[in-house]
């Protein structure tokens, strides 16, 4: 009898346990960067990265640390180590609309440098899908993918402005006309207006999203500027921090848990320029800590200087909490008495929390009492 019942279940239960592991597999592997920096595709220059780390050592020089002294050598040697984790050409908002043969020109020239593979994750943001502008969107694509032959290991694409299932449909269509080879071409999902939010029935679309691009979605990406002011928000109140932006990105976290997309905060555009870097190394300090805790581990700087901040809100935060999450993530892997009673879930995040810190390079694995391999086993 028990048997009996056993295989009714297996029986009733195999379709819903098939679409269970096919949208919702886990944590995507490997490293994400903990920043995109987004340059206009017509100021790219071959010495791009290291001319924005030299920038932003020069920042520093200039006006002091924005951090703790024992922060100071790790977030100089990242700084003329790996300046930029992933970089964005731009050719949307901050590149603007140019004649097509000027645009033309600009996605051969991003083809040659994204070739050369000179950061580790780098991509371009093509203009969105709406009917104005979506042949050029595709022609730069084409450009780009033509110039690349192959597509290079942590190259994407971002889709801004979605507003709708139906776009991230036709994205992925795309996707499979025009890649090399099957399957090697990824794009991200800007959600910068409230239509990918709340679709016109009421339904909440940033799921439907994810699972209409067949797998393709990489990454979720807030826009806090866009998306703001779409919901009527004054200039002067448009921040990663108001509490549209919170909702937005509550809905966004809560649709990518489990499915392998990731997700990243946007931007501040309070830059750390002139008599005012030192308030907006402040500001942008906060705002990374604050994404940070709130399980957004990635987000956007428009500027050199805002580069140190950024590393060392990340080194800080990994650094001060390593202690706690290597002795609860220990006594839970010898079962032996702790201060926490962690379950499994608790353990994975635990792992997670310390690989970001060894990826990030906030820590070595000479921090860890047991092999970094432990971490992704779990």
């Amino acid at each position: 009898m028990t048997h009996t019942i056993h295989d009714e279940l297996d029986a009733r239960l195999a379709k819903a346990d098939a679409e269970l592991a096919a949208r919702y597999p886990g944590e995507r592997p490997g490293r994400q960067p903990v920043h995109t920096v987004y340059v206009p595709a017509d100021r790219v220059t071959d010495d791009l990265p290291v001319v924005w780390g030299a920038a932003a050592l020069a920042a520093l020089d200039e006006h002091g640390l924005p951090y703790p002294e024992e922060l100071d050598a790790p977030v100089r040697a990242k700084l003329a180590a790996e300046p930029i984790e992933d970089l964005r050409l731009d050719f949307e908002d901050g590149y603007g609309r140019r004649d097509d043969a000027q645009e033309d020109a600009h996605a051969r020239a991003a083809a040659r440098f994204l070739a050369a593979r000179p950061t580790p994750f780098s991509g371009i943001r093509i203009k969105c899908l709406e009917a104005d502008v979506r042949r050029r969107a595709v022609r730069t694509l084409q450009i780009v993918l033509d110039g690349l032959g192959a597509v290079p290991e942590g190259f994407v694409v971002t889709l801004p402005k979605v507003t709708s299932v139906a776009q991230v449909e036709a994205m992925a269509a795309v996707c499979a006309a025009l890649e090399p080879a099957p399957g090697a071409l990824r794009f991200e999902i800007q959600i910068e207006t409230p239509q990918s939010i709340l679709g016109p029935d009421g339904t909440a679309l940033v799921a439907p999203m994810i699972h209409a691009a067949d797998g393709r979605c990489t990454g979720l990406h807030y826009g806090t500027y866009d998306y703001s002011a779409s919901c009527g928000i004054a200039a002067a109140y448009q921040a990663m921090d108001h509490p549209v932006a919170d909702h937005a990105k509550a809905v966004m976290q809560a649709a990518a848990a489990g499915t392998g997309v990731r997700l990243s905060d946007g931007s501040t555009n309070v830059l750390p320029v002139g008599e005012g870097t030192r308030e907006a190394w402040a500001l942008h300090s906060r705002l990374v800590r604050r994404s940070l805790e709130r399980g957004f581990y990635q987000g956007w700087d428009l500027h050199p200087a805002q580069l140190p901040t950024r590393f060392a809100a990340n080194f800080a935060f990994y650094r001060e909490g390593a202690s706690s999450a290597i002795a609860r993530l220990t006594a839970y892997l010898n079962r032996t008495e702790s201060t926490h009673l962690d379950e499994p879930a608790t353990a994975r995040a635990l792992a997670a929390y310390l690989r970001r810190g060894l990826h990030c390079g906030a820590l070595t694995e000479t921090d860890l009492p047991f092999a970094a391999s432990t971490l992704e086993a779990l």
